[in-house]
């Protein structure tokens, strides 16, 4: 792509502590509290997290040469860990994320806001480093998002990966196909989407209950079977 220069910087591949408790995910109510309470290149960064499910690694990755504004897509072309640039996770991982033209639109806005904006530039570049590194993740989730979350009322235990997480749970919830969703969450196949990444939600779970309730208990109103 013309205008980038790769990096060739060695990848360590970390291998994550075993999850402690169920990730969060937030309620479309919820995000929209959290964003009205974010500035705007946080907003940004937090809607496009919720509406591609890109991982916290390949967000912080972006550089503006990624983002392919005329096919409307993201080509996530590598990750970043503690400010060490390597590959993507996955072959899947390297797949074009789609972008609807309402996310485009706000990665547009925020492009012509940003003093860092060439195709080289990280989308999200820190204004400390004079945008030589993107923003440091830990920090920005511990005094921006978390306090963020805070004033619009969600108690809830946020990380990066809850806007994953939130991002397969919606798409089960709205009853999209499998395969769709583990092609936007760019798996390798669908049971890692269903079983590890998707949670169903309360009122589809009562909803659920209730219709196997139906089947066992007679409707209420139906004429009762007399004993011989």
């Amino acid at each position: 792509m013309s205008g980038w220069n790769k990096e060739e910087i060695p990848f360590f591949s970390f291998q994550s502590a075993k999850r402690q408790r169920i990730p969060a995910w937030l309620e479309h109510e919820e995000l929209s509290a959290l964003l009205s309470q974010l500035d705007r290149c946080f907003c940004v960064m937090v809607f496009l997290d919720a509406a591609t499910g890109l991982r916290r690694s390949e967000i912080f990755a972006l550089k503006w040469g990624d983002v392919d504004f005329d096919n409307l897509q993201i080509i996530v072309q590598r990750s970043i860990y503690r400010n060490v640039v390597g590959s993507c996770k996955t072959e899947a991982s390297r797949k074009p994320v789609p972008m609807d033209p309402i996310l485009a639109a706000e990665l547009w806005a925020w492009k012509l806001d940003s003093p860092y904006s060439q195709p080289h530039d990280w989308v999200f570049a820190s204004p400390r480093t004079k945008g030589r590194n993107p923003y440091w993740p830990g920090i920005l989730l511990s005094r921006v998002i978390r306090p963020a979350a805070t004033r619009a009322g969600i108690q809830k235990h946020l990380g990066w990966h809850t806007f994953r997480h939130g991002f397969s749970t919606m798409l089960i919830a709205n009853g999209e196909n499998e395969k769709v969703v583990q092609e936007l969450m760019r798996h390798s196949n669908c049971r890692c989407t269903l079983e590890i990444y998707s949670q169903a939600r309360i009122q589809a779970k009562r909803d659920a209950q209730h219709r196997v309730i139906q089947m066992i208990v007679p409707c209420k109103g139906a004429t009762e079977v007399q004993e011989p």
